[in-house]
């Protein structure tokens, strides 16, 4: 299957009548997409901000899914490996959530069932705030000139498409408050990893997820996998200084259902990880015909990638996630 394009003009996700416009189907190096969805029922729409500092990992998500939203705050301590703070919420016709057209401009804010999250972005970066009864997050995410992310269309069909973003080591500084404890997040030992997703999806779907960098974002890398297998454009990239190196192929993913805590092999023409995991986090949603499982497992990877000038590049040492998700929505 050929390789997909390289978008680098601004372009509109659909066609006036709702359906995929051709022109976006592709990867870019920056946000280029209007998100115009239309219509009312299988529309998804989210942000998710992932947090790794030497204390922490922080996960934060708002997100309509047209008839609810879901919007949680997690924290994993680090040094204990316990999760002082999980906390999930339902927003029943997604009432009150602000989802934007447009990755890194306006504001994302939901609320509800005790958990507030907004994201005001801005051109030279973001502000996250997340809140709980028993935790505040309000950190500041930078935007550094020349960083670039990767943005892809998938094409299931004219009414099923995707678009993400992954924008990985971006900096992050601000404060974590758990309890009555506050936390410092310094730039110097911190990152961000932002996924932005807007689309039309099948009622059931599977997918994989891998994410890893170093503070500063000197070395990162984004691998994904089953979602865009088989659709000509993929997920998969790996980061050098800011500056994206797009991985065209599909890549195997192995790893033990029965035991999550295992380690995954993810291989492909340019991938070749190994992610030992130290922690697993179950969620599962049920709403009638609608259910979620995800098992997300953070830990460190090993491993190389290979750059577009067909050098390979040592991954060990990033810190990160990889997960399985399994949606009916």
């Amino acid at each position: 299957m050929p390789s997909a394009p390289e978008i680098r003009h601004a372009v509109d996700l659909c066609l006036p009548d709702g359906r995929l416009n051709p022109a976006a189907v592709g990867w870019t190096r920056q946000p280029r997409y209007r998100a115009n969805l239309r219509g009312w029922g299988r529309n998804k729409r989210w942000e998710y901000w992932g947090i790794v500092t030497p204390d922490h990992i922080v996960g934060v998500v708002a997100s309509s899914l047209d008839y609810a939203g879901l919007l949680g705050v997690y924290v994993l301590d680090r040094s204990t490996g316990t999760v002082p703070v999980d906390r999930e919420a339902v927003v029943p016709l997604a009432a009150g959530v602000t989802m934007p057209p447009y990755s890194g401009a306006g504001i994302a804010a939901a609320s509800g069932g005790g958990v507030d999250v907004r994201i005001d972005q801005q051109p030279d970066g973001s502000r996250l705030f997340a809140r709980t009864a028993d935790a505040r997050l309000d950190v500041w995410i930078p935007s550094p000139e020349g960083h670039e992310s990767l943005g892809v269309v998938v094409p299931w069909s004219p009414h099923r498409f995707q678009l993400t973003v992954k924008d990985l080591g971006r900096p992050v500084s601000g404060e974590l408050v758990v309890g009555d404890r506050a936390f410092a997040i310094e730039e110097s030992g911190s990152f961000a990893v932002l996924d932005h997703g807007r689309g039309r999806w099948p009622y059931s779907v599977v997918w994989n997820w891998a994410a890893g960098s170093e503070p500063g974002g000197g070395r990162a890398v984004q691998l994904g996998g089953k979602w865009t297998d088989g659709t000509g454009v993929t997920e998969n990239g790996l980061f050098l200084d800011g500056r994206l190196h797009y991985i065209g192929t599909d890549l195997a993913w192995e790893y033990d259902r029965e035991d999550w805590l295992r380690p995954w092999r993810i291989r492909g023409d340019r991938v070749d990880v190994t992610f030992h995991p130290f922690h697993e986090r179950a969620a599962a949603t049920s709403l009638g015909i609608v259910a979620n499982e995800t098992h997300q497992c953070f830990g460190r990877f090993t491993g190389r990638a290979r750059a577009d000038d067909g050098e390979w590049v040592d991954l060990d040492g990033l810190t990160g996630w990889a997960e399985e998700a399994r949606n009916r929505w």
